[in-house]
């Protein structure tokens, strides 16, 4: 027959279970207030710990061949390191601003591809890829003859000198809003026309700067703040440049001025924006009177238009 199990062998079962189950039930309140406790203590450490997104506002937008590219990152909490900016092979400075964040200009000219940039923003351990949309652009033709002087080429002493001013990198910032025309004349060639010389198309060549036709002796100034860190003279050499004043603006911006008939400064003088800094000529390889200004960023030619028409800051 089947083994029959009595009420006397399955109390001691039973009073088990039940001690077991009261057991916990007397727990239960101790381990609300324990998950209540952690809940708690996470929650501080992820409001003391906030989320180190590394945010990057690009300007402008949409830009086009010639165009400067202004690149802000900031992070938060604000970055203890300086990030870094890097397009291809070339590392750009990056400057901290009176706002606690970074910016750097990135300059584009009229021989590089249309297409996406690769940017790449480094900090604090974090790394953003941009894909920057760069747009073409059409720039026009010119021909022109040179003989005589104006055929002449640049001399050693005039390449170094001036290589050496483009290449600067002043981390102060001298310059504030919009730049100025640094001559009341219309605007006889602007940025980025390629040419034929004599009949020879200049393939690696842009204008690197914008004409102004004024009249020969009419004032020049300079275009925004800055320091007088470049002077040459015809009798110094500078025979394709002719006289020359560059004004370093701060943070690897540059301006440089051609042909002058007469200059007003000396290096390291600090001129204010619209300060005369001599007058028009027609020295260097020049075919008339007009004034050349040249804008650089990081030792490249860009479009001053936009930094009159809205300005870096």
């Amino acid at each position: 027959m089947p083994s029959m199990t009595t009420p006397s062998q399955s109390r001691p079962h039973r009073s088990w279970l039940g001690t077991a189950v009261l057991w916990m039930r007397r727990q239960r309140p101790k381990w609300l207030q324990i998950s209540l406790a952690l809940g708690i203590v996470i929650s501080l450490i992820a409001l003391a710990v906030p989320a180190r997104a590394l945010q990057v506002r690009l300007s402008p937008s949409n830009p086009q061949l010639g165009d400067t590219l202004s690149l802000v990152v900031q992070q938060n909490p604000t970055l203890s390191s300086t990030p870094t900016v890097k397009m291809g092979q070339k590392t750009y400075p990056t400057f901290v601003r009176n706002s606690g964040n970074f910016r750097a200009l990135v300059p584009t000219t009229p021989l590089d591809k249309p297409g996406t940039l690769q940017i790449q923003v480094a900090g604090e351990g974090e790394v953003k890829n941009l894909a920057v949309p760069l747009r073409n652009r059409s720039f026009p033709t010119q021909r022109i003859r040179l003989s005589g002087a104006a055929g002449a080429e640049a001399t050693q002493q005039e390449l170094d000198r001036v290589a050496a001013f483009k290449a600067l990198e002043t981390p102060e910032k001298f310059w504030k809003g919009s730049f100025l025309k640094p001559n009341s004349g219309r605007i006889s060639a602007g940025y980025g026309i390629r040419r034929y010389y004599n009949g020879v198309f200049a393939k690696d060549y842009y204008h690197r700067g914008v004409d102004y036709a004024g009249g020969m002796g009419s004032p020049v100034v300079a275009p925004a703040p800055g320091r007088i860190a470049l002077v040459g003279r015809v009798s110094q050499g500078f025979r394709v440049h002719g006289n020359t004043v560059g004004i370093d603006h701060g943070q690897g911006v540059t301006s440089i001025m051609l042909h002058l008939s007469r200059i007003d400064v000396r290096e390291g003088d600090f001129v204010k924006a619209g300060q005369r800094i001599g007058a028009i000529g027609s020295t260097g390889a020049s075919t008339g009177p007009h004034l050349h200004w040249g804008l650089y960023v990081h030792g490249l030619s860009v479009d001053p238009a936009p930094w009159r028409s809205q300005g870096f800051d």
